[in-house]
């Protein structure tokens, strides 16, 4: 890879922000088979299984912080493409409007498949519920698009800091010191350097449970420290890389080195909790921190093995790469109520968890991208959240024909 950035689309930069967010429905339709479901997930199944619950733990280590890494990248990307005001308006219609316009429905889809599966739960009786506790800014229910809340908190930080640093920094002196420190972190050891904001901020929670990871900000306005400074770094991190094109071809020449560091953090995280999630939240021993440390780690070294290998090996057009890439923000919007309701379908069959998995993900899937292929992707909400409208095949076609001049 050479040391400037292309004029042309990031292609597999791109597919993997994409699979990112697709790894989320994978993940959120293991829930119901983990070991201890009924303590934290809506439907849990008869069947439990270690294989899912290894799956879940090692993509719960990295995804996010592969999705924000990425997402700062992009984010300063577009800046430089678009300018500032019209950067603000992207970002208002792709992230803070979607947030706005569809946290509702999805709300009220995941409170129907709750209400439904009390109902089956109940012999087809509705039994009496406890009215919610009212919201408030740490009792507000922003589902699985709190990502979304997060993204538009870090970019008007971003923009504020920015803004603030050109002020303060106008002969760019402190520029050149900051890109120099930015270089020295991203060397060999980066994974390991950029672990210990994030090991300090889980060992101050004041409750967790470990073998989850970094707790979800999915429940408060006001997002735990814990996920601010993990994703925060980040997504700062994925803004750092892309104002310095060198260090993303460092990233494809070291893959191989991060991905031994990922495979080995993330097995000193299995050595020592195992595939069941503790009955107790963690203390504040050695052995929390090493496993805190192991943990951080493995989410950077995964997440910086994956950039390098997909520049390395995938970062050429692939039109269904390019297609499932624009496809996975709408699936992932759209996805959870799916999976709650077919969990609570599939909870209530006999059959093993190696063949309701597999059926119950392409289900989700299968919905999902039809209805995207169908009602998005050539409408005004593929312009909303792809930041274009794909024509229809059938008019690409006919304005070609139009457009051709006639023969002599």
């Amino acid at each position: 890879m050479s040391d400037t950035l292309p004029s042309e689309r990031l292609h597999g930069l791109d597919a993997l922000r994409g699979f990112a967010l697709l790894l989320g429905v994978a993940l959120h339709a293991t829930m119901s088979y983990l070991p201890g479901a009924e303590f934290f997930w809506l439907a849990a199944d008869s069947e439990r299984s270690g294989v899912l619950a290894a799956g879940f733990h090692w993509v719960h280590s990295f995804r996010l912080s592969l999705f924000f890494l990425l997402a700062g990248f992009f984010g300063r990307l577009a800046l430089h493409r678009l300018g500032s005001r019209r950067f603000v308006r992207d970002r208002c219609q792709r992230i803070v409007m979607p947030l706005l316009c569809l946290w509702f429905p999805v709300l009220m889809a995941i409170i129907a498949v709750l209400t439904w599966n009390a109902w089956l739960s109940n012999d087809g009786v509705m039994p009496e519920l406890e009215p919610p506790a009212p919201l408030t800014l740490r009792n507000f229910p922003l589902t699985h698009l709190w990502f979304l809340y997060l993204l538009t908190l870090f970019y008007a930080a971003m923009l504020g800091l920015r803004a603030a640093f050109r002020i303060s920094d106008r002969g760019g002196r402190r520029q050149v010191v900051v890109d120099g420190l930015v270089r020295r972190v991203a060397g060999p050891g980066a994974a390991l350097l950029l672990a210990l904001p994030t090991t300090l901020a889980l060992m101050s929670l004041p409750v967790w449970w470990h073998w989850f990871g970094i707790p979800t900000p999915d429940r408060s306005l006001i997002p735990n420290l814990a996920a601010v400074v993990a994703y925060g770094l980040a997504f700062v991190a994925g803004w750092a890389l892309h104002r310095q094109p060198p260090l993303l071809a460092a990233l494809s020449r070291r893959w191989p080195l991060n991905l031994g560091i990922a495979i080995a953090a993330s097995g000193i995280c299995f050595q020592q909790l195992g595939l069941t999630p503790p009955s107790a939240p963690a203390g504040n021993d050695a052995a929390t921190w090493l496993y805190a440390f192991a943990y951080a780690i493995a989410g950077w070294a995964w997440s910086l093995a994956l950039i390098g290998l997909v520049l390395r090996y995938l970062a050429g057009y692939n039109p269904a790469r390019r297609w499932l890439a624009d496809a996975s923000y709408w699936v992932f919007i759209v996805h959870l109520p799916l999976v709650m309701a077919l969990q609570v379908l599939a909870s209530r069959q006999q059959a093993p968890w190696w063949l309701e998995y597999p059926l119950l993900l392409a289900a989700t899937l299968a919905v999902s991208l039809l209805s995207y292929t169908l009602l998005v992707r050539h409408s005004w909400l593929g312009a909303w959240l792809n930041g274009r409208r794909v024509p229809r095949p059938a008019a690409t076609l006919a304005a070609r024909s139009m457009a051709k001049p006639d023969a002599a």
